[in-house]
C-alpha cells in the first residue's frame, strides 16, 4: 500500500481495548473497552462463509488503512459505528512507520433466539 494523503482516511475507527475479568467459576470473559480513535480507510476484499448448523453466515473481509501506530494486536478489535471488526493481522507495509495495514474481518452478531 502506498502512502495515502489524509484526505483518503476518511472513516472514524475506535482501537477497541480486550479487558480480561474472571467469571466467578475459573474462567475469564473478555470484553473491550473503547481507545483512541483513529481515522482510516476502509477497503472490501470478499467475505467468507462459513457453515453453520445448516446455514451459511457471510462475514465480511476487509482492509483498513491507518496512519502508523505501534502496538495494534490481533487481541484488539476496531469499531465504527455499531460495526466491529477483529483484527487478523496488522503490518508496516514498507517499514517506514507511516502507514498501518490491518487485516480485519466484521463481526457478525447473532441474534438472540
Amino acid at each position: 500500500m502506498t502512502h495515502r494523503p489524509l484526505g483518503a482516511r476518511r472513516r472514524r475507527f475506535v482501537l477497541e481495548l480486550p479487558v480480561d475479568e474472571p467469571d466467578g467459576f475459573g474462567g475469564r470473559i473478555r470484553r473491550y473497552v473503547a481507545g483512541p480513535i483513529l481515522w482510516g480507510s476502509l477497503e472490501a476484499l470478499g467475505s467468507r462463509a462459513p457453515n453453520r448448523g445448516g446455514r451459511t453466515d457471510r462475514s465480511g473481509l476487509y482492509r483498513v488503512g491507518l496512519r502508523y501506530r505501534s502496538g495494534v494486536t490481533p487481541a484488539m478489535r476496531l469499531a465504527d459505528g455499531p460495526r466491529r471488526f477483529t483484527i487478523r493481522a496488522a503490518d508496516d507495509p514498507d517499514g517506514r512507520r507511516r502507514d498501518l495495514v490491518c487485516e480485519v474481518e466484521e463481526v457478525i452478531e447473532e441474534a438472540a433466539p
